[in-house]
């Protein structure tokens, strides 16, 4: 009975060593937040000095999969995102044109990326 315990531990760690080269790998939380602190940093617009114009608007593309699993997770990914943006930014100096949000959507056709981040700046919408 031992034998056959050990062998079968032995090939489920085969298997998940086996999935884990030839699968790709999921995002780890902290790639997706370097990434969108580095737009931050790379597209900071300067219109004076104490005037630093970050983006924050950002669109967080997922592969299919993915995108349905964080979707049926009952802990919202897009909030803690939005703030850590925003403690960067202050910790920074930088202000927003608007609000800031995180968007995550399935990424359109097969991609063969992990994520793919987009970001723009958005300004406020005025009052009617």
């Amino acid at each position: 009975m031992r034998f056959l315990r050990a062998s079968e531990r032995l090939m489920e760690r085969w298997a998940t060593n086996v999935r884990c080269y030839l699968l790709p790998t999921k995002p780890k939380p902290g790639e997706v937040v370097a990434i969108l602190l580095r737009h931050c940093d790379d597209n900071a617009l300067i219109f004076g000095r104490q005037h630093i114009v970050v983006p924050n608007a950002f669109v967080i593309e997922l592969p299919a999969d993915i995108h349905r699993l964080l979707s049926d997770n009952p802990l919202p990914v897009a909030p803690v995102l939005v703030h850590q943006v925003c403690r960067h930014a202050a910790e920074q100096g930088y202000t927003f044109a608007g609000p800031v949000a995180v968007d995550l959507r399935p990424a359109p056709g097969d991609m063969s990326a992990r994520f793919r981040v987009h970001s723009r700046i958005s300004p406020a919408r005025g009052r009617p």
